[in-house]
């Protein structure tokens, strides 16, 4: 019986996944693995953050009818995209979390993290009887997904809440399944705020969930939230708005609660990036900034001569990027993700001329 229903539920998750409105966004044509596009050098192909699939599928869509390149952009999950930037079965992978110790090693070559985006995760919850927006604070949502607050009316939620009827009904966890960026942004988040969720359950793209449900990419924690009241999850911001979703506002370090917003996000952002553009935005400092911010990275190798690659499909690709850091940034905030700040795309710009074919840097001076 058990086995039965662990597989009714991965079958569900994988339904409502592929319902929801994004589940197809840059999803068609080839496989991320298929040799035709891969060979094209008027086709790139890219893998990874589903955080950034409704921006990307707007930006690609409007750089193929300005210069003619097709860009197939598979919104696997963050480690989805970066496995397959390991075996080189795409051109680029994307990822809200930089390359941990493991994943450098494996890729054997240096790679290069250039920020493309920044954007909220926020606390999305399917309580139909509530029409306020629910508070939490560190405490209280750390103990909620460890599994130690059960009740929707639990006095600690409650407190935050004054004036709020709270059902007296179980709460459901939903989380990602997948290697994801947006877990670790997440789950980083968690670890900074909760020494207990720290030391019991860590931080990463993937970890030993207390409780809860799985559901793949954004798409399939979303499906969960929507088809299950009583369910609390985290998913990109742009989800929930499209998706005409509940999400809380959460309490930042300075006690302030806060609506996770463009705003607020580029709030958190508002700081110095070092070189190499790894960061973490989460538990600003910020007075007016959103606590549970992220920056997402595209990731490519620094030297572009391999596996047969041409200089004219390295050159496409680096073009691509460098116009998504300048003028694709346009497309951000009606998506609801935040534009990259002056430092931000002054680092990336930096980055990407580091970028190489034979030895030799691919952007001599400015992308045209």
């Amino acid at each position: 019986m058990k086995s039965f229903k662990r597989l009714t539920i991965a079958s569900l998750a994988l339904a409502i996944s592929t319902s929801l409105m994004f589940s197809s966004c840059g999803n068609s044509g080839s496989d991320a693995t298929g040799d035709d596009s891969k060979t094209a050098d008027n086709s790139i192909i890219g893998a990874g953050s589903t955080f950034d699939n409704p921006l990307f599928t707007k930006q690609f869509a409007e750089y193929e009818k300005t210069n003619g390149l097709k860009v197939n952009y598979q919104s696997i999950g963050s480690g989805g995209g970066i496995q397959q930037l390991t075996n080189k079965t795409v051109d680029f992978g994307a990822s809200d979390a930089p390359l941990n110790d493991e994943q450098t090693q494996k890729m054997g070559v240096a790679a290069l993290h250039i920020p493309v985006t920044a954007g909220a995760v926020v606390v999305s919850y399917n309580l139909p009887e509530v029409k306020d927006t629910l508070k939490f604070n560190p405490e209280v949502l750390a103990n909620i997904f460890m599994g130690n607050i059960k009740k929707w009316n639990d006095a600690k939620i409650a407190a935050l809440n004054p004036g709020v009827t709270l059902p007296a009904t179980d709460i459901v966890i939903a989380h990602r399944s997948d290697g994801s960026g947006t877990t670790n942004i997440f789950t980083t988040y968690l670890s900074k705020v909760s020494p207990e969720w720290e030391s019991k359950v860590g931080k990463g793209s993937s970890i030993n969930w207390p409780v809860g449900l799985g559901g793949k990419g954004n798409e399939g924690v979303a499906g969960l939230i929507k088809q299950t009241p009583g369910t609390i999850g985290y998913i990109e911001l742009s989800y929930a708005l499209q998706n005409n979703m509940s999400f809380a506002k959460m309490q930042n370090k300075a006690g302030n609660f806060i609506t996770p917003s463009i705003a607020s996000v580029t709030a958190a952002a508002n700081i110095t990036l070092p070189a190499d553009a790894k960061v973490s935005l989460t538990n600003t400092e910020a007075a007016d900034g959103y606590p549970i911010s992220g920056l997402s990275w595209v990731l490519i190798y620094k030297e572009q001569k391999y596996d047969n690659r041409t200089k004219e499909k390295a050159t496409a690709m680096v073009k691509l990027i460098w116009w998504q850091v300048h003028e694709g940034q346009q497309y951000s905030e009606a998506l609801h993700y935040a534009p990259l700040s002056q430092n931000a795309v002054a680092t990336a710009e930096a980055i990407l001329k580091t970028a190489t074919y034979d030895g030799q840097p691919i952007l001599q001076s400015q992308a045209q």
